[in-house]
Protein backbone atom coordinates (compact mmCIF):
# COMPACT_ATOMS: atom_id res chain seq x y z
CA UNK A 1 0.00 0.00 0.00
CA UNK A 2 1.06 3.27 -1.19
CA UNK A 3 2.23 5.46 1.62
CA UNK A 4 0.34 8.71 3.33
CA UNK A 5 2.25 12.00 3.10
CA UNK A 6 5.74 12.10 4.80
CA UNK A 7 5.82 13.45 8.45
CA UNK A 8 6.24 16.89 7.80
CA UNK A 9 9.22 19.01 8.95
CA UNK A 10 7.49 20.72 11.42
CA UNK A 11 9.34 23.92 13.32
CA UNK A 12 7.84 22.27 16.45
CA UNK A 13 6.63 18.33 16.70
CA UNK A 14 3.53 19.81 18.81
CA UNK A 15 0.23 18.74 18.24
CA UNK A 16 -2.34 20.91 19.98
CA UNK A 17 -5.56 18.63 20.29
CA UNK A 18 -8.60 20.90 20.81
CA UNK A 19 -11.40 18.57 21.86
CA UNK A 20 -14.55 20.77 22.51
CA UNK A 21 -13.99 23.15 20.68
CA UNK A 22 -16.72 25.24 19.26
CA UNK A 23 -17.02 27.33 15.89
CA UNK A 24 -17.01 30.36 18.10
CA UNK A 25 -13.97 30.09 19.62
CA UNK A 26 -12.08 28.39 17.07
CA UNK A 27 -10.10 31.98 15.53
CA UNK A 28 -9.19 33.40 18.84
CA UNK A 29 -8.17 29.78 20.22
CA UNK A 30 -5.86 28.99 17.10
CA UNK A 31 -4.60 32.27 16.90
CA UNK A 32 -3.18 32.27 20.39
CA UNK A 33 -1.98 28.87 19.52
CA UNK A 34 0.02 29.99 16.18
CA UNK A 35 1.41 33.18 18.00
CA UNK A 36 2.89 30.98 20.58
CA UNK A 37 4.86 28.79 18.06
CA UNK A 38 2.82 26.04 17.39
CA UNK A 39 2.88 23.96 14.47
CA UNK A 40 -0.13 21.64 14.68
CA UNK A 41 -3.50 21.80 15.34
CA UNK A 42 -6.07 18.88 15.77
CA UNK A 43 -9.69 19.35 16.03
CA UNK A 44 -11.68 15.59 17.14
CA UNK A 45 -14.78 15.21 15.33
CA UNK A 46 -16.48 14.65 18.32
CA UNK A 47 -16.24 18.47 19.09
CA UNK A 48 -19.54 20.38 18.25
CA UNK A 49 -19.63 21.47 14.87
CA UNK A 50 -15.63 20.28 13.68
CA UNK A 51 -15.61 20.76 10.31
CA UNK A 52 -16.47 24.65 10.93
CA UNK A 53 -13.49 24.82 13.16
CA UNK A 54 -11.08 23.28 10.90
CA UNK A 55 -12.23 24.94 8.13
CA UNK A 56 -11.84 28.89 9.54
CA UNK A 57 -8.51 27.65 11.04
CA UNK A 58 -7.03 26.32 7.88
CA UNK A 59 -8.35 29.43 5.89
CA UNK A 60 -6.68 31.84 8.60
CA UNK A 61 -3.58 29.67 9.15
CA UNK A 62 -3.30 26.52 6.68
CA UNK A 63 -0.40 28.10 4.91
CA UNK A 64 1.64 27.99 8.02
CA UNK A 65 0.51 25.30 10.62
CA UNK A 66 -0.95 21.73 9.73
CA UNK A 67 -4.64 21.70 10.86
CA UNK A 68 -6.92 18.71 10.85
CA UNK A 69 -9.31 16.40 12.40
CA UNK A 70 -8.71 13.86 15.11
CA UNK A 71 -11.02 10.69 15.85
CA UNK A 72 -11.51 9.79 12.25
CA UNK A 73 -13.27 6.95 12.02
CA UNK A 74 -15.15 7.21 8.77
CA UNK A 75 -13.47 7.31 5.34
CA UNK A 76 -16.50 9.43 4.59
CA UNK A 77 -15.51 11.53 7.22
CA UNK A 78 -11.75 12.25 5.96
CA UNK A 79 -13.60 13.52 2.35
CA UNK A 80 -15.32 15.67 4.26
CA UNK A 81 -12.29 17.18 6.31
CA UNK A 82 -10.29 16.97 2.91
CA UNK A 83 -13.29 19.70 1.62
CA UNK A 84 -12.91 21.73 4.78
CA UNK A 85 -9.74 22.38 3.70
CA UNK A 86 -7.65 19.67 6.56
CA UNK A 87 -4.26 18.13 6.08
CA UNK A 88 -3.79 15.87 8.95
CA UNK A 89 -5.48 12.84 9.84
CA UNK A 90 -5.29 11.65 13.31
CA UNK A 91 -7.45 8.23 14.45
CA UNK A 92 -7.87 6.24 17.80
CA UNK A 93 -7.12 3.21 15.62
CA UNK A 94 -6.07 1.57 12.38
CA UNK A 95 -9.05 1.40 9.68
CA UNK A 96 -7.06 0.59 6.53
CA UNK A 97 -9.87 2.26 4.51
CA UNK A 98 -9.52 5.37 6.38
CA UNK A 99 -6.12 5.65 5.96
CA UNK A 100 -6.47 5.17 2.47
CA UNK A 101 -8.63 7.23 1.46
CA UNK A 102 -6.27 9.86 3.83
CA UNK A 103 -3.85 8.81 1.30
CA UNK A 104 -5.45 9.31 -1.64
CA UNK A 105 -5.59 13.53 -0.34
CA UNK A 106 -1.82 13.76 0.22
CA UNK A 107 -2.79 13.92 4.25
CA UNK A 108 -0.83 13.27 6.68
CA UNK A 109 -1.75 10.27 8.80
CA UNK A 110 -1.21 9.43 12.69
CA UNK A 111 -3.30 6.70 13.72
CA UNK A 112 -3.83 5.60 17.29
CA UNK A 113 -1.74 2.53 18.86
CA UNK A 114 -0.68 0.67 22.18
CA UNK A 115 1.38 -2.08 21.18
CA UNK A 116 4.12 -3.43 18.77
CA UNK A 117 1.66 -5.50 16.67
CA UNK A 118 -0.15 -2.63 15.96
CA UNK A 119 2.44 -0.30 15.60
CA UNK A 120 3.61 -2.60 12.83
CA UNK A 121 0.08 -2.85 11.18
CA UNK A 122 -0.08 0.86 11.05
CA UNK A 123 3.22 1.16 9.19
CA UNK A 124 2.11 -1.03 6.80
CA UNK A 125 -1.36 0.51 6.17
CA UNK A 126 1.04 3.62 5.09
CA UNK A 127 0.81 5.61 8.21
CA UNK A 128 3.06 8.81 8.38
CA UNK A 129 3.33 8.60 12.08
CA UNK A 130 1.97 6.96 15.21
CA UNK A 131 0.25 7.73 17.80
CA UNK A 132 0.95 6.17 20.77
CA UNK A 133 -1.87 6.30 23.33
CA UNK A 134 -2.39 6.29 25.94
CA UNK A 135 1.36 7.47 26.46
CA UNK A 136 1.16 7.84 29.98
CA UNK A 137 0.41 4.52 30.37
CA UNK A 138 3.42 2.87 28.70
CA UNK A 139 5.85 5.72 29.26
CA UNK A 140 8.83 6.94 27.51
CA UNK A 141 10.63 3.38 28.31
CA UNK A 142 7.96 1.75 26.37
CA UNK A 143 7.85 3.74 23.60
CA UNK A 144 11.78 3.58 23.33
CA UNK A 145 11.30 -0.58 23.82
CA UNK A 146 8.24 -0.53 20.47
CA UNK A 147 10.75 2.01 19.08
CA UNK A 148 13.02 -0.65 18.72
CA UNK A 149 11.29 -3.14 16.57
CA UNK A 150 9.80 -0.47 13.97
CA UNK A 151 11.47 0.91 10.66
CA UNK A 152 14.54 3.36 12.24
CA UNK A 153 12.65 6.53 9.98
CA UNK A 154 9.00 5.86 11.97
CA UNK A 155 7.85 8.63 13.34
CA UNK A 156 6.63 8.17 17.09
CA UNK A 157 4.38 10.62 18.62
CA UNK A 158 3.55 10.31 22.93
CA UNK A 159 -0.04 11.41 22.89
CA UNK A 160 -2.27 11.15 26.33
CA UNK A 161 -1.71 12.47 29.79
CA UNK A 162 1.28 14.10 28.55
CA UNK A 163 2.57 17.76 29.48
CA UNK A 164 5.59 19.86 29.03
CA UNK A 165 6.13 18.83 32.37
CA UNK A 166 7.27 15.04 30.74
CA UNK A 167 9.42 16.13 28.02
CA UNK A 168 12.71 15.91 29.71
CA UNK A 169 12.33 12.01 30.50
CA UNK A 170 10.57 11.81 26.66
CA UNK A 171 13.45 13.50 25.34
CA UNK A 172 15.75 11.35 27.03
CA UNK A 173 14.26 8.15 25.24
CA UNK A 174 14.43 10.18 22.21
CA UNK A 175 11.46 10.77 21.51
CA UNK A 176 9.86 14.71 20.68
CA UNK A 177 6.77 14.61 18.74
CA UNK A 178 3.39 15.21 21.36
CA UNK A 179 -0.19 15.41 21.05
CA UNK A 180 -1.24 17.93 24.02
CA UNK A 181 -4.51 18.31 25.25
CA UNK A 182 -6.09 19.52 28.18
CA UNK A 183 -3.00 20.57 29.46
CA UNK A 184 -3.30 23.48 27.03
CA UNK A 185 -6.87 23.32 26.33
CA UNK A 186 -10.24 22.43 27.89
CA UNK A 187 -13.68 23.64 26.77
CA UNK A 188 -14.38 27.02 28.31
CA UNK A 189 -10.99 27.55 29.25
CA UNK A 190 -9.85 31.67 28.89
CA UNK A 191 -7.91 32.51 25.88
CA UNK A 192 -5.39 34.66 27.47
CA UNK A 193 -4.88 31.19 29.76
CA UNK A 194 -4.92 29.08 26.75
CA UNK A 195 -1.80 31.39 25.96
CA UNK A 196 0.29 30.90 28.51
CA UNK A 197 -0.27 27.47 28.85
CA UNK A 198 1.04 26.78 24.89
CA UNK A 199 4.19 29.30 25.19
CA UNK A 200 4.78 27.34 28.53
CA UNK A 201 4.48 24.09 26.20
CA UNK A 202 6.58 25.84 23.35
CA UNK A 203 9.54 27.12 25.87
CA UNK A 204 9.99 23.61 27.14
CA UNK A 205 9.85 21.51 23.92
CA UNK A 206 12.45 24.15 22.50
CA UNK A 207 14.56 23.87 25.82
CA UNK A 208 14.98 19.85 24.83
CA UNK A 209 14.49 20.20 21.30
CA UNK A 210 15.78 23.00 19.89
CA UNK A 211 19.49 22.27 19.08
CA UNK A 212 18.42 18.96 17.68
CA UNK A 213 16.08 20.24 14.89
CA UNK A 214 18.81 23.33 13.99
CA UNK A 215 21.23 20.67 13.99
Amino acid sequence: MSRSAKWPELTRDLIAILRGLRPDEALPVAGALVAAGFSAIEIPLNSPDPFRSIEAIARAHGDNVLVGAGTVLAPADVDRLNDAGGRLLVAPNIDPEVIARATSHAMVTMPGVFSPTEALAAVAAGASGLKFFPASVLGPSGLKAISAVLPPDTVVGAVGGVSELDFPKYAADGIRVFGLGSSIYRPGMAVDDIAQRAKRAVSAWDLEFAGIVEA
